[in-house]
């Protein structure tokens, strides 16, 4: 159980990283310097990573017996808001067990 809570932490890090580089690199290129190959390219990835984090946390809600509404809606929000997967790494998935 502990390697599904770490490949959580690890992908919502990621997701976190990939939508940074989305929007601080790719989105800004796509309008400023008409260049859409960095959204065309990252974005796929961000939308990959996105599901698996929503995947992979249901998964590990199911498993560690979270009350879906204490614990699991709280993970699941912090990947729709944006850079939410860091601090929901910290105030829960670092503490779950």
């Amino acid at each position: 159980m502990k390697s599904k809570l770490r490949f959580l932490r690890v992908v919502g890090f990621l997701e976190g990283i990939s939508l940074l580089l989305l929007v601080g690199i790719a989105v800004p290129l796509k309008y400023l310097a008409q260049d859409p190959s960095w959204v065309k390219a990252l974005g796929p990835v961000h939308g990959l990573l996105f599901l698996l984090f929503v995947l992979n946390t249901l998964s590990v809600g199911v498993e560690l017996g979270w009350k879906f509404r204490t614990t699991t809606w709280k993970v699941l929000l912090a990947c729709v808001v944006p850079f939410g997967t860091f601090y929901i790494d910290r105030k829960i998935l670092r503490h779950a067990r």
